[in-house]
């Protein structure tokens, strides 16, 4: 029978701890705007749909994103989870650039992401607004959902997908912002991930 005393339990649990953390790290950057591009929206004319387990998903939009991850939420408990178990804060433009991110407090919460500063903020407050944003992803295989879970703070990421419309034979729904601009509740991109890409 094989024994392991408390204290090498204790080292193996550090071991992990310090493994974890460490690969878990946030990613640092030099100044200067890690990805510049604005997303691409095509809104599509011929609504399609399809299936994604009990669940169908209206297409409303072909969409690409080039960002910085800001922040990283994975949720278990409530009924989105099902099929976006993460949501990823993102940013772009001004908001990819090290030196506005970091004089800025960046949280995510009951599917939404929040920012402040200390005194003046570091671009104009419209302008963060309009180049981040929090999504919500649904990934289109269990590989992308384990890569997506795996996305570090920190990492330019690249997804192609789609700006979807979902909903449930009781009525439930749940449907992406169309715009850049918006703000507050339904402000969300709901997209459906096709692939996912780290720069």
């Amino acid at each position: 029978m094989i024994t392991i005393s408390w204290r090498w339990l204790f080292v193996i649990l550090i071991l992990f701890s310090a493994w974890w953390h460490w690969s878990h790290r946030e990613l640092k950057h030099p100044p200067g705007s890690m990805a510049p591009n604005e997303p691409i929206q095509t809104n599509l004319l011929k609504k399609e749909a399809l299936n994604q387990g009990k669940y169908k998903l209206d297409l409303l939009a072909d969409y690409i994103i080039e960002a910085r991850v800001l922040a990283k939420e994975i949720y278990h408990l409530d009924r989105e989870s099902e099929l976006a178990p993460v949501d990823l804060a993102l940013g772009w433009g001004s908001m990819s650039d090290s030196s506005v991110i970091e004089k800025l407090a960046i949280s995510q919460s009951n599917r939404a992401y929040r920012y402040r500063w200390d005194e003046l903020p570091p671009r104009p407050p419209a302008e963060i607004a309009s180049h981040s944003a929090n999504v919500h992803l649904i990934p289109a295989s269990p590989m992308l959902e384990k890569q997506i879970k795996k996305l570090r703070v920190g990492q330019v990421i690249r997804i192609s997908g789609q700006l979807v419309e979902a909903y449930a034979a009781d009525g439930w729904r749940w449907r992406s912002s169309l715009s850049r601009d918006d703000v507050g509740f339904g402000a969300c991109e709901l997209i459906r991930v096709e692939s996912l890409e780290i720069r």
